[in-house]
C-alpha cells in the first residue's frame, strides 16, 4: 500500500507544481479570483464523476467536510498571495515546512509516534528546501509570514484528511473544497474583478484541471497510509518546480542548489525505510 501511496503523491506534486507556475503568471488578478477559477475548474471533473458514479455530493463526515475545505481554503489563498511577494521557487520552499506541522498535529491528534532518526530525516529535508530557494535577499517579511502560516494551514489539512480516512470517496472531499472555495473566492472576487483576455482564460481555467489531479492524488495517498511516513515527499514539489523554472522561465541553479535537492532526496528515502521497517518490527 505504501508503494502506491509514494506514486500517488509524486503525481500530486508534478500536478501542483504546473499549478504553482501557471499561479506565477497570474499575479495581476486578484487571490479571490485565482482561487474562484482554481475551483470553477476542478469542480468540471468532480461533478460529473460524483454524478456518473452515483455518489452522493454531501459525504458522511459533513463537520470534518467542512473544515477540512475551510482550512484548506485558508491555506490555498495565503500560499496565492505570497507568491505575489516572493519568487516561486522560495514560495514553495518556505510552504514546505508544512510536513513538520503536521508531524507535530499527528503526534497529538492523532496519537501517531514518530521515531528520532524520523526527526533527523525531516531536519535534512527541511535544511535542503531553504538552502534550494529558501531564504534569499529577496524573500520580503511580508512573503514570508504569508508562506509559513499558509504551511500550518497545509499541514492541519493533512492530519484531517487522515481523520476523515476512507470513509468518504477522495472526490467527495476535493468537491467539498472546490464547492466551498468557489463560492467563497466568488463573492470576495467581485470587487476586483479583472475580465481575462485572450490566452488568460486558458491559463485561468487549467489551474482547475492541475489543482484537481493534484489534489486528488494527494487524498489518495494519505488516505492510503500514515500521515507521517507520505507527508515529506510532498517536498518532490519544489524539485518539479524547479525543473519548470528551467524550462519555462529560463531559471539557472548553482551548485548549492544540486546539494540541495540531494539532501531532500536523502532525507525522504530515509525516512521511507524508516517507516517501512517500523511496519515489520
Amino acid at each position: 500500500m505504501l508503494s502506491k501511496a509514494i506514486r500517488w503523491m509524486i503525481f500530486s506534486a508534478l500536478s501542483f507544481a504546473l499549478l504553482n507556475v501557471f499561479v506565477k503568471h497570474l499575479t495581476n488578478f486578484s487571490v479571490y479570483q485565482v482561487i474562484f477559477f482554481r475551483s470553477l475548474g476542478t469542480l468540471v471533473f468532480t461533478i460529473p464523476f460524483l454524478i456518473n458514479q452515483k455518489i452522493s455530493f454531501f459525504g458522511h463526515q459533513k463537520l470534518l467536510l467542512i473544515l477540512r475545505s475551510l482550512v484548506g481554503f485558508a491555506g490555498m489563498g495565503l500560499f496565492f498571495a505570497s507568491i505575489k511577494f516572493l519568487p516561486i521557487g522560495s514560495a514553495v520552499s518556505i510552504r514546505y515546512v508544512a510536513p513538520i506541522f503536521a508531524a507535530i498535529f499527528a503526534i497529538f491528534i492523532l496519537k501517531e509516534k514518530i521515531k528520532f532518526l524520523q526527526w533527523i530525516c525531516f531536519f535534512v529535508a527541511f535544511v535542503g528546501v531553504i538552502l534550494l530557494k529558501g531564504f534569499d535577499p529577496q524573500v520580503s517579511n511580508i512573503g514570508l509570514g504569508l508562506a509559513i502560516l499558509s504551511a500550518l494551514f497545509t499541514g492541519l489539512v493533512f492530519i484531517i484528511i487522515r481523520k476523515i480516512g476512507a470513509k468518504d470517496h477522495p472526490v467527495v472531499i476535493v468537491n467539498y473544497f472546490m464547492v466551498f472555495s468557489a463560492i467563497v473566492g466568488g463573492v470576495l472576487a467581485i470587487k476586483d474583478w479583472i475580465m481575462p483576455q485572450g490566452l488568460e482564460w486558458l491559463i485561468l481555467l487549467s489551474l482547475g484541471v492541475f489543482g484537481y489531479f493534484g489534489q486528488f492524488f494527494m487524498t489518495k495517498a494519505v488516505q492510503s497510509t500514515e500521515v507521517n511516513s507520505i507527508v515529506p515527499l510532498k517536498y518532490i514539489e519544489v524539485i518539479f518546480t524547479m525543473i519548470f523554472g528551467i524550462l519555462y522561465f529560463k531559471e539557472s541553479y548553482t551548485i548549492m542548489s544540486i546539494f540541495a535537492i540531494l539532501l531532500i532526496l536523502t532525507g525522504l528515502y530515509f525516512n521511507t525505510i524508516l517507516k517501512r521497517n517500523s511496519r515489520h518490527t
